[in-house]
């Protein structure tokens, strides 16, 4: 297979159903904003912590079927959706990892380790995908309500994340001042 196809040369690109869309239409702008948060949490891999290598592993692949569910405009019963598990999953981990951090009071710069700031770079990502999906229900009402839901959660796992690891990595969160 050749990785390039010429079919894109003209601004369009290929759905699911191979019906092409604009290349700058908000379905392309959504999945391709999902798949920037897909890349972001690979340059956080690998970690020493293999409870969060392994989630953000899974994540990886959850970030697969958002797409696949936003570039499929009428799903068959085969093809890949988000389901309810799926937001389950991220809520498992939010609770898991949250155990072992302090209550939050206050807001949290965004900063900390390398992997840390990297891992809140990607949850602000993770929010313009959510931003980018809901406009795109919007104007789309067959869209799964459950990869938007995906999204929110998956925003607040990265967060907790990255306080896990800045908390294992030693470094102090810092909060705003006014």
């Amino acid at each position: 297979m050749k990785i390039y196809t010429g079919r894109g040369d003209d601004g369009l690109t290929d759905l699911r159903d191979m019906s092409q869309v604009s290349k700058a239409s908000p379905r392309i702008e959504a999945y391709g904003t999902v798949d920037e948060v897909n890349a972001l949490v690979g340059v956080v891999r690998p970690l020493e912590y293999e409870d969060v290598e392994d989630c953000l592993r899974e994540v990886q692949n959850q970030l697969h079927v958002v797409q696949a569910d936003f570039a499929t405009p009428e799903p068959a019963e085969d093809d890949p959706v988000v389901t309810e598990s799926h937001v389950e999953a991220v809520e498992d981990w939010i609770d898991e990892f949250d155990a072992e951090l302090d209550p939050l009071e206050q807001f949290v710069l965004p900063s900390g380790s390398e992997p840390g700031a990297k891992l809140h770079h990607a949850r602000a990502v993770c929010r313009r995908a959510e931003r980018r999906a809901v406009e795109l229900a919007g104007t789309q009402p067959e869209i799964n309500e459950r990869a938007i839901v995906y999204l929110n959660r998956l925003s607040d796992l990265l967060f907790t994340l990255a306080r896990v690891v800045n908390k294992r990595e030693g470094n102090r969160e810092e909060h705003p001042t006014y």
